[in-house]
């Protein structure tokens, strides 16, 4: 797949939509701006679709899984076999993301980018049940599992290229089946390590000022995870002004696949809604090639990890939710994507001061 052919058809969105759209919503049976970031969020879709009645019928949560090297200097508190254990979790609909994403009305799908095992060759009695359960489970395994950035590469350049262009196909492949959004997940076992070095490297701010606990770790191993991160920086030397080489060096296999479904997303004009802190770093990658990324994204919440505020304000982006979330998984996109088609239901459905009889404001 041609990176550069999908660079150059996205285009920021167009104002002359928004504002048709801002026109409908200020005619409607209700004082100007009353329902506040609802309207907003409303003027977004129909931007980003073109469309003045635009639909949300068909959604898609897609939850990238991949393995980390970094795992192996004990920087979480869970093992990296939970990774491959989630993904059967995922699959068997057991997991935070399966009920939230019922909730909203969303597909999930399980996309294993770079986990450590072959799960189509598993001859576990879990694995058979759940991918005859009529779970949705894609494997486009770039690796099996990243390298260990402290003491090299992550990726190699081209991995890191074909994580995006894995993430690109599927948001081709979904736009192309009629789902009308995208939001973002992610499952792995230590992928706050890179996710915090990519912010380190890309926003410039200090490894202690945006390093969090992920899963609960203590101060003891909060201390050591900010060594891994400034080492890993040290012995890879991530150039700032390139992603692609930043997400090779420092980052992993479902940041690169969320960051290729985001640019996907936009050059199909399918709004995204972007989960936690992982799933911003994907965010983050896809924003630093191709800036115009930004206009197609919801920030779905405000995640509990230091530095998510940080990517977000680097993004310009304000979250829909403030809800101390920090699961990941897709699950606070699946809950903003309920909110997000709130919004658009009202532009939709609400009637207008002409429509009701109601006199307008004198």
């Amino acid at each position: 797949m041609d990176l550069n052919s999908i660079l150059s058809s996205i285009d920021n969105v167009n104002g002359k939509f928004i504002e048709a759209a801002q026109n409908r919503l200020d005619s409607l049976t209700k004082p100007q701006g009353s329902l506040g970031r609802l309207e907003e969020f409303a003027r977004q879709v129909v931007a980003i679709t073109e469309n003045p009645m635009p639909a949300l019928d068909k959604k898609a949560v897609f939850t990238f899984a991949g393995d980390h090297g970094v795992a192996d200097e004990g920087v979480s508190a869970f093992p990296k076999a939970v990774t491959q254990q989630m993904v059967l979790n995922f699959l068997t609909g057991g997991a935070g993301i399966n009920v939230l994403a019922r909730h909203a009305g969303s597909d999930v799908v399980v996309v294993d980018i770079g986990v450590d095992c072959d799960f189509n060759a598993s001859a576990e009695a879990g694995l058979k049940t759940a991918l005859t359960s009529g779970r949705t489970f894609i494997s486009r395994k770039i690796v099996r599992g990243t390298g260990n950035m402290r003491k090299g590469p992550a990726m190699t350049r081209a991995e890191a290229e074909n994580c995006i262009s894995a993430g690109v196909g599927l948001a081709n492949e979904y736009a192309e089946k009629g789902y009308r959004i995208f939001g973002t997940g992610d499952m792995g076992i230590a992928n706050t390590t890179p996710s915090s070095a990519i912010t380190a490297v890309l926003t410039g701010r200090a490894v202690e000022d945006i390093t969090g606990r992920g899963t609960g770790i203590n101060d003891e191993i909060w201390k050591h995870k900010v060594q891994v991160i400034k080492d890993a920086i040290a012995v890879n030397r991530p150039d700032p002004s390139d992603a692609i080489d930043v997400l090779a060096k420092i980052g992993g296999a479902e940041i690169g696949g969320i960051a290729g479904l985001i640019l996907g997303a936009a050059a199909n004009r399918v709004p995204v809604v972007v989960d936690g802190f992982i799933s911003t770093a994907g965010a983050l990658i896809a924003y630093s090639i191709e800036p115009k990324t930004r206009d197609y994204m919801f920030a779905a919440h405000m995640s509990q990890e230091a530095g998510h505020r940080t990517m977000l304000e680097k993004l310009g982006l304000r979250p829909v939710l403030d809800l101390d979330l920090r699961l990941g998984e897709g699950t606070g996109a699946a809950l903003a994507m309920f909110i997000i088609e709130a919004g658009l239901k009202i532009y939709k459905e609400m009637a207008t001061f002409g429509e009701a009889g109601v006199s307008e404001k004198r």
